[in-house]
């Protein structure tokens, strides 16, 4: 079994690669869409081939258009066929991971691997099989934090939420901005969030979070801070988009206003922006783990759309290289 990166010659092979598990995968289409975007890359695409130079599996690693370095494992399969095939997807992530490794900045993070899978997977056994044998390749392959997160989206037929009166919202500089990231960062229930801080410290924490979301598609003078009736500053709101749809992005109240329902002004407040522009959907997520951001999304509208698993190296836990 050899471990290598694509090349362009292999587009067609690696394109016609077909999962049939019931977990979230990349077909042809979306591959060849978004390799002339370069959100997928020959060298970011991993395959694993046996001595005919055929394909047994293949790890589609994604990035932003313009980054150096992929974020997110898309789609990690191998084929049912193959003896050991935990094991073969761990040495396919080693392999990918240990490549990105040598070319990163330091203290610049792996990326992250996501699986996808529908509400209620656990109950499905063909569904936690794929999930298990995926799990057990990622965390042999030194990804091992693992955290399931909500993916939700709102709909026009949800209805708009109404404003709740409550809160001024208004743009602010990128001090202030900076300042909100690090205070709402304090006693978060964002898995995320909580590792940053153990990991890098509040200040660098705040300043990660802000240059991802001055880097995602949607636009800086979107953001604004949210001050209550007496001027008092509250929280912040910072819609944002992907490539794919409107997004809610970041969203947060000051730990010494939080348990007054502000949290759903907020997030009205997002929604109100997004659809005033035309959105036809708007995505969100939240860590499973967070009961009240997540009962927050239902009370405005946001039904679930999937689970996301997603599995990421640890504080100071290097990656299997060999």
């Amino acid at each position: 079994m050899k471990f290598r990166a694509a090349t362009a010659a292999d587009t067609d092979r690696v394109a016609a690669v077909m999962v049939d598990e019931p977990v979230g995968w990349i077909d042809a289409d979306r591959y060849r869409d978004e390799l002339r975007q370069g959100m997928y890359r020959p060298e970011w695409t991993w395959l694993a081939v046996d001595d005919d130079d055929r394909i047994v599996g293949r790890a589609l690693w994604w990035g932003q258009a313009t980054a150096a370095h992929p974020v997110d494992l898309d789609c990690l399969y191998v084929d049912a066929s193959v003896a050991g095939r935990e094991k073969v997807a761990a040495e396919l992530l080693s392999a990918g991971l240990g490549a990105f490794a040598a070319g990163a900045r330091p203290q610049e993070k792996p990326p992250i691997f996501t699986i996808k899978v529908a509400r209620g997977w656990r109950d499905d056994p063909a569904a936690a099989a794929a999930v298990g044998w995926r799990r057990d390749a990622a965390l042999a392959a030194g990804l091992g934090h693992e955290v399931e997160r909500l993916q939700l989206a709102w709909t026009p037929d949800a209805g708009i939420p109404a404003a709740g009166g409550r809160l001024r919202f208004a743009p602010a500089s990128d001090d202030d901005f900076l300042a909100m990231f690090r205070r709402i960062a304090v006693g978060s229930l964002d898995d995320g969030t909580r590792e940053s801080v153990a990991e890098r410290g509040a200040e660098a924490a705040a300043r990660d979070d802000m240059d991802f979301y001055l880097n995602c598609l949607g636009e800086r003078d979107w953001w604004r801070l949210a001050y209550d009736a007496d001027g008092e500053l509250v929280g912040l709101a910072i819609p944002s988009a992907t490539p794919y749809a409107r997004n809610v992005g970041y969203l947060g109240v000051l730990p010494e206003h939080r348990g007054r329902g502000y949290i759903n002004e907020v997030l009205a407040e997002i929604t109100r922006f997004q659809a005033e522009a035309g959105a036809e959907r708007i995505t969100a997520t939240t860590d499973m783990g967070n009961a009240p951001m997540a009962a927050a999304f239902e009370r405005a509208g946001y039904a679930i759309t999937e689970i996301r698993i997603v599995f990421s190296a640890r504080p100071g836990q290097d990656q299997d290289q060999d």
